[in-house]
């Protein structure tokens, strides 16, 4: 049974390699136990769910896929959406969505056959779900945004639906306002939702004016109705913020890690580059606090990997001090650089070594890091590691080189 296990696992792998390179048709699965799931943080009971599901899905990613190996040949499933066919291991499918694990659970066609018929996606969209299942990274795709997010709800994937609110409220325009306000209503979008209704109140007649108006008025009256109600209701003790406030709220949410805050302050228009007085901006904070969710959510809407503050230490430099392992990771994903320089030429990896962080500094060298770069002072990272007695740094970052 083993070997026939390895067999179907090592099958499959090679399918989604080959799927990888191939738009059009094929297999489409993903494999990176490493990933870390967003860990979110917000006082919104509405969202406390959210969090939860998120920490629980980090805590079984890797037994979830290690579980693979020993998996017999049920294991596999066909996806079938249209003229698209996916292939599936059900322990993932299951761990990652409660509306799969009850699927599977029950004596089903599905649980007893190797063919799930998922009728109410697109063969494009389950391709971007199913990967998302794998890998728990959520992509940017503004042309199926709205799509996706529904299909998120349906299946009851939180983090990605979250993702995909923001990303379809950047996308809010006088001709799709009405369609993103029924979409918000139809799948309990509170960001969305409010990001929409402010939207059609600054621009009232132009939306009514619109043909989308015209067809929801005929085809969704009811929610229409809520709609009408939700543009007519006066805004509670609201007033107009400026863009430099917005700025100081969005460091704020990231230094607090509120995800919901920072997806309504960016549906909002605050700018997600915003700084404080030492020119740190809501990235870095995030990333000193150790707020793997609010950071992956600055960075998915544009957040500059790059910018750098008064010492010229990027977010990357700010990880390494705080011996941020998830965060370099992150960051590294998203393309910053390892080896850029700070105000005295330190890279990140001489952060990480001056302050003993041997975690942060394994996933720089990991990523590229220079440990032969020579700050303003001639010194590498090694000489630092050893100024400070970090000997277990000293040792990875001696590795097998000679020695000076």
């Amino acid at each position: 049974m083993f070997c026939r296990s390895i067999t179907w696992f090592t099958c499959v792998f090679m399918a989604v390699v080959i799927a990888s390179h191939n738009n059009d048709t094929g297999f489409i699965t993903g494999f990176d136990p490493e990933v870390t799931v967003d860990q979110l943080r917000t006082n919104s009971p509405e969202l406390s769910t959210t969090t939860e599901r998120a920490q629980e899905v980090e805590g079984s990613t890797a037994a979830d896929l290690a579980t693979l190996l020993d998996a017999g040949d049920g294991a596999v499933v066909t996806l079938v959406a249209g003229d698209t066919r996916l292939v599936a291991h059900r322990a993932v499918l299951a761990a990652r969505s409660p509306v799969f694990q009850e699927m599977f659970q029950h004596d089903t066609l599905e649980a007893s056959g190797g063919r799930v018929v998922i009728p109410d996606v697109e063969g494009p969209v389950l391709r971007h779900l199913l990967s998302y299942m794998y890998t728990l990274q959520a992509p940017q795709l503004p042309s199926v945004a709205p799509q996706v997010l529904a299909a998120a709800d349906s299946y009851g994937l939180p983090h990605l639906k979250a993702a995909f609110e923001q990303q379809v409220a950047a996308q809010l325009s006088v001709e799709n306002a009405v369609a993103t306000a029924l979409l918000a209503l139809r799948h309990s979008c509170p960001v969305l939702k409010q990001a929409a209704v402010t939207f059609i109140k600054a621009h009232t007649l132009q939306v009514v004016m619109t043909q989308g108006w015209a067809d929801a008025t005929v085809s969704h009256p009811h929610y229409v109705v809520e709609l009408t109600r939700l543009i007519a209701e006066p805004p509670a003790q609201t007033r107009i913020l400026s863009q430099e406030e917005r700025g100081r709220w969005l460091i704020q949410a990231a230094e607090e890690g509120a995800v919901e805050k920072l997806q309504a302050l960016l549906a909002a228009g605050a700018d997600v580059g915003a700084r404080d007085g030492d020119r740190n901006t809501a990235l870095h904070w995030a990333v000193a606090e150790g707020h793997v969710g609010a950071a992956r959510c600055l960075v998915e809407a544009g957040a500059d990997v790059a910018a750098t503050n008064n010492e010229k230490n990027t977010p990357l430099h700010t990880a390494a001090y705080r011996g941020r392992e998830a965060m370099v990771q992150l960051l590294v994903a998203f393309f910053a650089d390892p080896n850029a320089r700070n105000g005295v030429g330190w890279t990140p990896l001489h952060r990480a070594a001056f302050y003993g962080k041997e975690e942060a500094a394994a996933a720089l060298l990991e990523a590229g890091s220079d440990r032969w770069a020579r700050d303003d002072s001639g010194a590498v990272p090694r000489h630092l590691a050893r100024q400070n007695k970090h000997q277990q740094l000293v040792e990875l970052l001696t590795s097998s080189f000679p020695s000076y």
